[in-house]
């Protein structure tokens, strides 16, 4: 099962450990940000199961960091607030926001929340993350676009196939004949060049991003990250 990978915003350090401590021991991976520009940087450049986020922030207000969220993907925002503003409240639902909790809170009540969360985009066969993120290499799955470093990238819709099923199959060695199956389809009457020929076409198209399909010589590949 894959990790569920958390984002922690929130200028206070002690409010971050003590989320960050009771996540960890619920078995998910934290990253940290104390202002609104940090926690979008860190946003585009990893992959997040969930945001949790404090409704003030120095450098960049949180609305304006859900926007930015909510403009490419779809993934749980949780806000946190030292008070209670009905007003402000709705304008983060507004945003799309999935959830409010108000300080002081339990945190043992949070990650029950976050729980929650999860047992619904589990049990939600429609549910796909529009976007898979490997350093600068973006794939938007909405949208079939293929971003790196923010650009973006022209590949044929064979490409965009090929590069899809590696990000959604990451760490696993793939034989050439798998990869065929999986993505030309079983009726597919190619060869094993066919699968190396568009490699070498995708590799160079996500230059400087080429080194995570790796060759597995005598075998097939492996989209390593």
């Amino acid at each position: 099962m894959k990790q569920v990978r958390l984002l922690v915003v929130d200028p206070d350090q002690e409010t971050r450990t003590s989320i960050k401590t009771h996540a960890e021991h619920e078995g998910f991976a934290v990253m940290e940000a104390a202002d609104g520009i940090t926690a979008l940087k860190l946003f585009r450049r990893n992959e997040f199961s969930f945001v949790i986020m404090e409704t003030r922030l120095p450098e960049l207000d949180a609305w304006h960091v859900c926007r930015q969220i909510r403009k490419s993907s779809d993934l749980p925002i949780v806000m946190i607030s030292g008070r209670i503003d009905e007003e402000e409240t709705l304008s983060f639902y507004d945003l799309g926001i999935d959830d409010f909790v108000y300080k002081p809170f339990s945190y043992k009540e949070l990650m029950a929340r976050l729980h929650v969360i999860l047992r619904r985009i589990a049990g939600s066969a429609a549910y796909t993350p529009r976007r898979i993120i490997f350093d600068g290499l973006c794939i938007d799955t909405a949208s079939r676009v293929v971003y790196k470093d923010g650009e973006p990238v022209s590949l044929t819709p064979r490409e965009y196939s090929l590069l899809l099923y590696f990000a959604q199959n990451p760490n696993r060695a793939l034989s050439r004949e798998v990869i065929l199956s999986s993505v030309w389809g079983e009726d597919f009457f190619g060869t094993d060049r066919t699968v190396d020929t568009h490699i070498k076409s995708l590799r160079e198209s996500i230059r400087p991003y080429h080194h995570f399909i790796e060759t597995v010589w005598g075998y097939g590949y492996m989209f390593r990250t």
